[in-house]
């Protein structure tokens, strides 16, 4: 079954980032991160990650919020962004080569309020969330619990022990934790997207779609959540639904191609065999060569016949 992920920490496969230099070339990308005011936020980490390759870099934001990616290979890159006292947030993006100008990103941190009482907290929580990064998920839950047994009352670092128990597969303490945010901020979207990831890693997909189900569409920002929503939707043939989450899946990341061949098949599955044709010639062009591959082109065959 996919991974599911909540997007609020980094991608992890930075734990084993080695920052060789596969991801050179010569593509660029520039961006700014600001917070929800508009306002410029300096100091911001980005982690790179070219996907292709599994390798990439660091780089921080300068006094305008500005960051850039110069000497870059065009392709599917991974975004984290970090910055204590704002919940980490992480996109996917796609930078194309130096022929073509990339459009800038811009992306907006949301405060966590009441969370940084003191410069002592502040430290502890990056030492967790650092920890985290490396993949030392069991290591990093008692860094959480230290900071709760000190400030009770920040119920956010449940979310972060959540994360960590949810990597170490543990999903029914990662739930309670999840809850335990959940009892403070009903509508906390990450929480209840991560209890969702819970239920959907233990095979129950009828209670992950029932907490999925919680989440205003317009609110999920993470591909693999609306794949798994969509995949949900599809496999009890409610085909209209499952073409709303795969297609947002796929605007996200252009190149997701799980999310790409499902979409053909609910098309195939409506009969609207024309656009079941441009999809799957969609997937041949990002996964030309794998075993799958195969099977797209048999289809792309019959539907040309028709």
């Amino acid at each position: 079954m996919r991974k599911c992920l909540t997007g609020l920490f980094v991608i992890l496969i930075f734990a084993a980032l080695t920052f060789s230099q596969d991801w050179t070339g010569q593509g660029r990308q520039v961006g700014f991160v600001y917070d929800e005011e508009g306002n410029p936020l300096e100091g911001v980490k980005i982690k790179l990650l070219f996907v292709k390759t599994q390798s990439g870099f660091e780089t921080e934001t300068d006094k305008k919020g500005k960051w850039a990616a110069m000497g870059v290979k065009g392709g599917t890159w991974f975004v984290d962004f970090e910055l204590v006292g704002y919940a980490p947030r992480n996109i996917s993006i796609t930078i194309l080569d130096y022929r073509q100008v990339n459009k800038q990103v811009e992306i907006r941190l949301k405060k966590v309020e009441g969370l940084f009482v003191t410069e002592d907290m502040k430290e502890e929580y990056k030492r967790g969330i650092d920890l985290f990064n490396e993949g030392k998920y069991k290591e990093s839950i008692p860094v959480y619990s230290a900071i709760l047994e000190k400030f009770p009352d920040a119920y956010i670092i449940h979310l972060s022990m959540g994360h960590s128990y949810f990597q170490l597969e543990n999903y029914d303490e990662a739930e309670k934790n999840y809850l335990k945010v959940l009892e403070h901020e009903t509508d906390h979207v990450d929480a209840i997207i991560g209890v969702g990831n819970c239920f959907m890693n233990k095979g129950d997909s009828e209670k992950a779609m029932e907490w999925y189900s919680k989440i205003a569409f317009e609110k999920i920002e993470n591909q693999t959540v609306l794949y798994n929503v969509g995949t949900i939707f599809y496999n009890n043939s409610k085909f209209d639904e499952a073409l709303t989450y795969y297609k947002r899946a796929v605007e996200i990341q252009e190149d997701f191609v799980d999310a790409i061949y499902q979409l053909g098949l609910t098309y195939l599955a409506k009969g609207n065999n024309a656009e079941a044709l441009r999809v799957f010639e969609n997937y041949l062009e990002h996964d030309p060569d794998s075993p799958k591959a195969s099977q797209v082109q048999g289809f792309i065959d019959y539907l040309k016949k028709q």
